[in-house]
């Protein structure tokens, strides 16, 4: 696993440079729609061609570097799109390829090490995967579009308040963090499960949860530190406490 460099990025560092000192910010530039070829440009050049807010890439890219999130984020339409984008992008990041290949190695370490324990690997996986998706579906259809459907009536978009009864009080009280348990995934891997044939695979394998894990705490700082504050502001805009 690349050890990454506390660097604090700031708009006017060339965005480049910030890649080399931290490889994970490729996910973020992918969950960000953003393509990585960013030639010599800053990132703030990068951040106006694809209208993204500055502060709100350096946010986040912060983030990925250790730096906690500065308290105050305030409401924007924009921001808010960004923010959604990232998050439904993470999601099919984890869907469509951070499980699948997970499930690949603990295959091949099940190929390889016939040790009955190393089953324990396989059904902990699937029952925790599982939940994520549970966790990822709650977010796509519900808490997503209430968040959007929102912000197009905080903008004038649209006149018709279609939200009900739902508020992100809701979301707050249902969230909870869905990269605690791959921690005991990662203990199993390492002090418990005996070892056969299968020692490249293994490494493999928890190269790949240390990269899952690691994107799924930023996730989580994402909602709970920028989303959920910006949409308690969205609903007082929108008319006070629901």
């Amino acid at each position: 696993m690349h050890h990454t460099n506390r660097m604090f990025v700031t708009p006017e560092m060339k965005m480049a440079e910030i890649i080399t000192g931290n490889p994970y910010l490729l996910v973020m530039l992918e969950h960000l729609g953003i393509n990585m070829e960013v030639r010599e440009k800053s990132v703030e050049q990068i951040c106006d061609e694809n209208s993204i807010s500055t502060e709100l890439f350096q946010t986040i890219s912060n983030m990925f570097s250790g730096f906690k999130p500065p308290s105050g984020t305030k409401y924007s339409y924009g921001t808010v799109q960004t923010i959604i984008k990232y998050l439904e992008n993470s999601h099919r990041y984890y869907l469509k390829e951070k499980y699948p290949q997970i499930r690949h190695y603990i295959s091949e370490i099940n190929r390889l090490n016939t040790h009955a324990e190393i089953l324990m690997i396989g059904t902990f996986f699937d029952k925790y995967f599982r939940e994520v998706t549970e966790h990822l579906d709650y977010e796509n259809e519900v808490v997503f579009p209430y968040v959007l459907s929102l912000n197009e009536i905080l903008a004038g978009k649209n006149s018709c308040n279609e939200t009900g009864s739902y508020s992100v009080t809701e979301y707050r009280e249902h969230h909870d963090d869905i990269e605690e348990k791959l921690a005991d995934l990662k203990n199993l891997l390492i002090k418990y499960m005996p070892q056969k044939d299968d020692q490249q695979i293994r490494r493999q394998l928890l190269l790949c949860l240390f990269e899952l894990e690691y994107d799924l705490k930023i996730h989580s700082m994402i909602e709970e530190s920028l989303l959920i504050p910006i949409v308690e502001e969205m609903e007082r805009l929108a008319g006070g406490d629901k």
